[in-house]
C-alpha cells in the first residue's frame, strides 16, 4: 500500500529503509517486531480496517514483549467513497485494551508530527491513528514530543464537558461555539491519548461540569467513550455520560461529509445532541 499510505516519496528517497510486504498485514507486524527486537525503531503503516487481520500479532509479537514498534493507522474513521470495507471504525475498540500499548490520535498535522516524535521516544509499542485525505495546520519547524497521556484543554466551561479525540476535535469546538449561543458553556478537551487517558483532567472536568460527552469517529461500542465511562466508574464519579460516535452498524458508501452528517458527527448535530443531553441529564449512547 505504498501509494495508499502516502509513502511513495519515502520509498524513492530511502529505498534501503522501505519494505513492502504486499497484502500481508500479519507479516508486516511480525516483521516490524523482528526489526525492533534487533534494535531498530520500525513504523508499520497500515490501513486501520486491515490491521484487524493482524490483531494476534499485535498482542503476541509486539505488545507482550513490549517492543518499540509504531503502528501508523492510516484511513482511520470514516473514509468516504472507499465504502464500508475500508472504514476504520473499530481500531480504538480493539486496541485501547491491549496492555502496554500507547494509542494516540492527532487533531491536525502538527500534532501528528509531534505524536510520531513521541512514539520514537517510547520504550514500548504505540499506535497513531489518522484519517484519509489532506490534513490541516502542517508543522512549520521542529516539533517536540508530547507528554504521554496528557490531554489539551481547548475551551473552558462549567455546564458540560466535551471530550473529543482525533478528527472529532474540530467539529466539537465548532459545536461548543453553537452551544454558547444557547447559553450552554461547554468545556472542550482534545484528549489526544485514548490510552493512557488523562485521568486527572477528565475527572476534574467531570466533577466541574457534572455531565460528560465523548466524541469519536469510531464505533461507540467498546470505544473511547467506553474507556472514559470505565474510568469515571472506577474513580467513583457518578456523572451521566453521552457517547457520540459511529452506530452499531456498517456505515455505507458516501462522501465523508455526508456520512458524518448521517451519523450525527457534524457540528450542528453534535450541538443538538449535547443540548438535549443537558436538558435531560440522562446517561445514554448515541442511536
Amino acid at each position: 500500500m505504498k501509494v495508499g499510505t502516502g509513502l511513495q516519496e519515502f520509498a524513492e528517497r530511502f529505498p534501503e529503509r522501505f519494505f513492502d510486504v504486499g497484502m500481508a498485514e500479519q507479516t508486516a507486524v511480525t516483521f516490524a517486531a523482528g526489526l525492533a527486537a534487533h534494535g531498530m525503531r520500525p513504523v508499520a503503516a497500515i490501513y486501520s480496517t486491515f490491521l484487524q487481520r493482524a490483531y494476534d500479532q499485535i498482542i503476541h509479537d509486539v505488545a507482550l514483549p513490549r517492543l518499540p514498534v509504531t503502528l501508523a493507522l492510516d484511513h482511520a474513521g470514516l473514509v468516504g467513497e472507499d465504502g464500508p470495507t475500508h472504514h476504520g471504525s473499530f481500531d480504538l475498540s480493539y486496541l485501547h485494551h491491549v496492555p502496554g500499548l500507547t494509542v494516540m490520535a492527532p487533531k491536525d498535522l502538527c500534532e501528528l508530527a509531534a505524536m510520531l516524535h513521541t512514539a520514537m521516544a517510547l520504550d514500548g509499542p504505540s499506535v497513531i491513528r489518522y484519517p484519509r485525505g489532506e490534513g490541516t495546520n502542517p508543522p512549520e519547524g521542529e516539533v517536540a514530543p508530547l507528554p504521554v497521556g496528557r490531554a489539551e484543554l481547548l475551551r473552558e466551561g462549567d455546564t458540560v464537558a466535551l471530550l473529543a479525540i482525533g478528527t472529532m476535535v474540530g467539529p466539537t469546538v465548532r459545536a461548543a461555539c453553537l452551544l454558547s449561543k444557547r447559553g450552554i458553556a461547554a468545556a472542550v478537551a482534545n484528549v489526544r491519548f485514548a490510552k493512557p487517558l488523562d485521568a486527572d483532567l477528565i475527572c476534574e472536568l467531570a466533577r466541574q461540569c457534572g455531565r460528560v460527552v465523548t466524541l469519536e469517529d469510531n464505533a461507540v461500542a467498546g470505544g473511547f467513550g467506553s474507556a472514559v465511562s470505565e474510568l469515571l466508574h472506577a474513580t467513583h464519579i457518578p456523572v451521566p455520560v453521552l457517547s457520540l460516535g459511529l452506530p452499531d452498524t456498517f456505515v455505507e458508501h458516501g462522501a465523508r461529509s455526508e456520512l458524518l452528517a448521517e451519523v450525527g458527527l457534524e457540528p450542528n448535530a453534535i450541538a443538538e445532541s449535547v443540548a438535549q443531553f443537558v436538558e435531560t441529564g440522562a446517561a445514554t449512547f448515541a442511536p
